[in-house]
C-alpha cells in the first residue's frame, strides 16, 4: 500500500473538458510540465488504460527518455498515470477535475471554471523512504506545473478544433 506525496491544486478559468483535453495529451506536456522535453511517440489509444507514451525528461543537460502509462482515464474528469522517476522507482499521478463556482473561485459570474487536483503517490520502496524530502520538492514542483497549466490553457484557441 503506498501513500499520497503529494497534493496540489489550482483553478483555471476554462471548462472542464477543455482542461482535460490538454492534461490527455502529451503533446502539449513539454509547454507546462515541469522537466518534460519532448514526446517521442504517442499510443492510437491514449489515455485508454494501458496504453502509454515515450518520452524525453530532464534538467539542464541531463535527460532520460522514459515510458509513461496510463492507468485509467474518465473524461473530463479523471486522469492516472504510471510514471517512472529513474534510477528511484516509479509512481503514480492522478489528475481530477472539478467544476468550480466562479464566483466563489475570484472570477468573472460568467466565466466557467475548473479545480484541477494533482496527486503524486510513490510505488517503490526506495521513494517511499525519501517520503520526506518528497513531499517538498514535488509541492513545489507541482504547484508550479498547475500554474503553467493554467497559462497554458488561457492561451489555447479550442473554438480552432483542439478535442
Amino acid at each position: 500500500m503506498s501513500c499520497a506525496v503529494a497534493t496540489n491544486s489550482i483553478t483555471v478559468p476554462a471548462e472542464r473538458s477543455q482542461v482535460f483535453a490538454v492534461i490527455a495529451d502529451p503533446a502539449t506536456y513539454p509547454h507546462w510540465l515541469a522537466g518534460a522535453r519532448r514526446i517521442l511517440s504517442v499510443d492510437d489509444r491514449w489515455p485508454d488504460p494501458g496504453t502509454s507514451f515515450r518520452h524525453v525528461v530532464g534538467i539542464g543537460p541531463l535527460t532520460v527518455s522514459d515510458t509513461t502509462v496510463s492507468l485509467g482515464a474518465l473524461a473530463p474528469s479523471r486522469l492516472e498515470m504510471q510514471v517512472r522517476a529513474r534510477p528511484f522507482g516509479k509512481g503514480r499521478v492522478r489528475f481530477e477535475l472539478d467544476d468550480v463556482d466562479p464566483a466563489t473561485a475570484g472570477f468573472d459570474t460568467d466565466a466557467i471554471a475548473t479545480r484541477v487536483t494533482i496527486v503524486e503517490t510513490p510505488d517503490s520502496p526506495l521513494l517511499r523512504l525519501m517520503k520526506p524530502l518528497l513531499d517538498v520538492a514535488l509541492q513545489a514542483r507541482n504547484g508550479g506545473l498547475l500554474r503553467a497549466l493554467r497559462t497554458f490553457v488561457a492561451g489555447v484557441d479550442f473554438s480552432a478544433g483542439r478535442s
